[in-house]
């Protein structure tokens, strides 16, 4: 049965490995290369993510760049930045992309604190959903006499344990973050 707990533990490092991504593309005012991972490219009939279509790196705290393979998609990428929703301003230069990251407004920090608060309740969400679904295997163990009484109770206690440990990561990582947004 310990090979459940281990289990359970997994996809909680997966809850937070995906909260770790969506925090990651949250603009906090300096420049993240994951910031752009959210662009898909019209290239070669279909669309493609941008780290398929060029690198992208932070030369500048404040500033990105994107150093398109093929030029014939230096106007489709940039443009791609332009509609992505981030606020951005690409100015492509040759096959080179300039990406000024704008300073945030205190509207804008506001709004980021609260995404990142709706991003750390998914997580949550998603630890406390695993939980159950170990408890309610534990349940169905002790049912089906796979498990004793006793045994579930310190199976119990143990995906409970595992489940307050990674809630507190959760918080202590949307701590950080709202750190990381208001103050640059």
């Amino acid at each position: 049965m310990s090979a459940d707990v281990k289990e359970l533990e997994k996809r909680m490092h997966g809850a937070m490995d995906a909260l770790k991504k969506e925090f990651a593309g949250l603009r906090t005012g300096r420049a993240s290369v994951n910031l752009l991972d959210p662009v898909v490219v019209e290239a070669y009939g279909q669309r493609m993510s941008l780290n398929q279509v060029g690198t992208v790196s932070a030369p500048e705290p404040r500033l990105l760049t994107v150093s398109v393979w093929d030029k014939g998609l230096v106007v489709s990428t940039a443009k791609a930045i332009r509609e992505a929703g981030l606020g951005l301003n690409p100015a492509p230069d040759g096959q080179m992309i300039r990406i000024p990251i704008p300073e945030l407004t205190s509207e804008r920090r506001a709004e980021l604190a609260k995404l990142a608060h709706k991003y750390a309740e998914h997580g949550r969400v998603a630890v406390r959903n695993v939980r159950r679904d170990g408890m309610e295997s534990l349940k169905k163990a002790e049912k089906d006499h796979k498990i004793s009484q006793d045994e579930h109770r310190q199976k119990s206690d143990e995906v409970q344990k595992l489940t307050d440990r990674h809630v507190k990561l959760i918080d202590e990582a949307l701590a950080h973050k709202e750190k990381e947004i208001t103050t640059v």
